[in-house]
């Protein structure tokens, strides 16, 4: 066994035992209803064990980590599946710092998820390991992405934490607008969850079941003469093509629910790399999130966050509003150090300059302003408690869109980064 297909298999073991971990913290929140012992026994003693369980799996994600290193030669952190498979590390990492200080169950039963969906999400990415394009071959690869994804870790967990306060506190019985439109957002952020679910479900679905389309899409591009050259690509999906890209004639496609031909064609101004076949994944993970949605809604017969709420009960509001600030606050000066300082400085390296305003460099700077005004806000201006967890919750969207949504939209120098 090679130490490739060794690392597999570790990382196969870290998504178990996360898995598993989340699981007994979600024993230890919901079983204390029910235990011979005093709840608060029950939910320390399943808490614990949840813990060790989370540490196990870190420990097979580290093992994960440096066989690949040792198979790669190299730092595994240069393209989407590395990368987010060593956030998801990360993640899991600063959960457990945070879990040490706090010793909140009921942050694993949230905080745990967002390590494995991200886990998952790694996994529908090609996984096999190839030569650094020569902009990335530099150590400061290494100190740029592993600082850069501490921090994005961080605010993972100040998400989490953000997410439990506004479960904990909204009203899911509203008589006002202000209190309907709260139960409305947080509803939108339980549908953005179920999506990323969604999203790795459908992936893995199609991709088991072998399903294959093919396009011909012809691209236009200015050479550095001023000359329009033509060049004509093959793309293939792994999923029904309802979006085809752009300017393109398909070639073959394996009918699906009777459905013979694309529905659209992705807008010409979506010219980030291979951007037909990831808005045409966004369609399916929106479609896939509204099915789970509706049949939860009528299994529920209630809002979602109301049928989560109950399992709050007896979590201080405050305790998960200083949970959330605390992880935040950790994970801004190292994001800023990674996200932006060492960032700068490997781009001078790379590319003879120290800012350009491609996509991935502004949208790192727009996180950073944005976590930035979230201290502000809360330091000067007192903004704590459901103002602070929205912006939390917001935050972390914006880390996702940065990470995920530019290489969509936008081409840049970061765009191998979406391949």
């Amino acid at each position: 066994m090679n130490l490739e297909t060794t690392s597999s298999w570790f990382l196969m073991a870290a998504f178990v035992l996360y898995c598993a971990a989340f699981i007994g913290f979600v024993l230890a929140v919901t079983g204390r209803r029910w235990a011979d012992r005093s709840p608060e026994q029950h939910q320390r003693k399943w808490g614990w064990v949840s813990f060790g369980i989370s540490a196990a799996g870190f420990g097979a994600h580290l093992a994960f980590f440096f066989t690949r290193w040792a198979a790669a030669g190299r730092i595994p952190t240069s393209n989407m599946f590395e990368f987010m498979t060593f956030l998801a590390m990360m993640t899991t990492a600063a959960f457990l710092i945070i879990y040490a200080l706090y010793r909140s169950p009921v942050l694993g039963a949230f905080a745990m998820p967002v390590g494995f969906v991200l886990l998952a999400y790694a996994a529908v990415f090609p996984q096999e390991i190839s030569p650094l394009i020569p902009a990335l071959q530099s150590h400061w690869l290494m100190i740029h992405v592993t600082t850069a994804a501490a921090g994005e870790a961080f605010f993972a967990v100040g998400f989490a934490a953000g997410l439990m306060y506004l479960l904990r506190v909204v009203n899911f019985k509203p008589t006002t607008s202000g209190g309907r439109a709260q139960v409305f957002f947080v509803e939108l952020t339980i549908f953005t969850v179920l999506a990323i679910v969604g999203f790795v479900g459908t992936v893995f679905t199609f991709k088991g079941a072998g399903y294959e389309a093919v396009f011909l899409q012809e691209k236009s591009s200015v050479d550095q003469k001023g000359q329009l050259t033509t060049t004509e690509e093959t793309v293939t999906y792994t999923m029904p093509p309802i979006v085809k890209p752009y300017n393109s004639e398909m070639v073959r496609m394996t009918p699906f629910l009777g459905m013979k031909e694309p529905l659209f064609e992705t807008p010409s101004w979506m010219n980030g790399v291979n951007a037909g076949r990831k808005l045409n994944t966004v369609v399916w993970s929106l479609l896939t999130a509204a099915i789970m949605y509706a049949a939860l809604r009528l299994i529920l017969r209630k809002p979602i966050g109301a049928a989560i709420q109950p399992a709050l009960d007896g979590m201080d509001p405050e305790d998960l509003d200083e949970i959330s600030y605390r992880a935040i606050a950790i994970g801004f000066p190292v994001f800023s150090l990674g996200g932006l300082v060492f960032a700068m400085i490997w781009a001078h390296k790379a590319w003879g300059r120290f800012w350009g305003w491609d996509p991935k460099e502004t949208w790192a700077f727009i996180t950073w302003l944005f976590y930035t005004i979230y201290l502000h806000l809360r330091l000067s201006r007192g903004w704590l408690g459901r103002r602070s967890a929205w912006m939390a919750v917001i935050g972390f969207v914006v880390v996702m869109f940065t990470l995920v949504g530019v290489n969509l939209v936008i081409a840049g120098l970061h765009s191998y980064a979406g391949v």
